[in-house]
């Protein structure tokens, strides 16, 4: 059984954004009836900012330990009071997840790092390598964030393995996790890993996951519910009426149609 079994963005409000984007608009007594619900749409129709919504009144951690007190929350913010949960289980425990978190945690860490080869730079020649280093892995405090939250560091891995890794370590327990457009470190086959993944945790836990994606891949799994964000409308489908399916079904089934203008 899902925790929350719907959810609406109860406002007549049309302007100024977020209120005039469509998952915003059309957020309407939207139904959840597996533990698995995809929201999918073009690029620009407010999935991430309904995502990030839901997040912020659950107040989820993310991925790189802070709050959500940064800017891009701003228009999370506005909807608060518009949010409308309907809870079967209310519990709050989880996770958010955003690609663009995890890009930020990695690159933080080698920004930091190469912040702090520049300080210690006076001292090579002087203090024995092996020292130097020591005292830069002291001062990396994201390293150490890294290294208490994940168990290692994840810069030591692929990008996709690492978002992985990020998963495995933090949905270990019952609770609701909010995936956002997580395609984006992964590739086709880490897609399918991730999918594996999710049906193996909710065999064994009562947990719910609400995810936005482009990916046919993702969305392809068995028994999800799926919303499609469009420009007047936000309906309930089945994969196979997705744009995103028809689109790469029909480019895989004939590439040259669409290609055929660039030679």
């Amino acid at each position: 059984m899902p925790y929350i079994s719907s959810l609406s963005i109860d406002t007549e409000k049309t302007n100024p954004f977020p209120f005039n984007i469509p998952a915003i608009k059309y957020a309407k007594d939207i139904k959840m009836k597996t533990p698995v619900t995809f929201i999918v749409g073009d690029n620009g129709t407010g999935k991430s900012t309904l995502m990030e919504a839901i997040a912020f009144r659950l107040q989820l951690p993310h991925m790189d330990g802070s709050g959500y007190h940064k800017r891009n929350f701003d228009a999370a913010k506005k909807l608060i009071p518009y949010l409308n949960l309907q809870w079967n289980i209310e519990k709050s425990i989880g996770f958010f997840f955003r690609a663009e978190d995890f890009g930020d945690l990695i690159n933080s860490v080698e920004r930091q790092d190469n912040r702090l080869s520049t300080n210690f730079y006076n001292l090579d020649g002087e203090v024995p390598q092996h020292t130097i280093n020591l005292m830069k892995e002291s001062a990396n405090y994201q390293l150490h964030h890294m290294r208490k939250n994940y168990g290692q560091e994840l810069q030591t891995f692929s990008h996709g393995e690492a978002y992985l890794k990020i998963m495995q370590e933090k949905i270990n327990r019952k609770g609701i996790y909010l995936l956002d457009e997580p395609e984006a470190a992964l590739s086709p086959l880490k897609q399918l890993s991730l999918i594996y993944f999710i049906n193996e945790h909710l065999q064994t836990h009562m947990s719910q996951f609400i995810i936005t994606t482009h990916s046919p891949i993702l969305m392809a799994y068995p028994g999800a519910t799926l919303y499609e964000v469009r420009e007047s409308e936000m309906p309930q489908i089945s994969f196979e009426e997705t744009e995103h399916y028809s689109v790469t079904k029909s480019f895989l089934n004939n590439p040259e149609a669409y290609l055929r203008f660039l030679k």
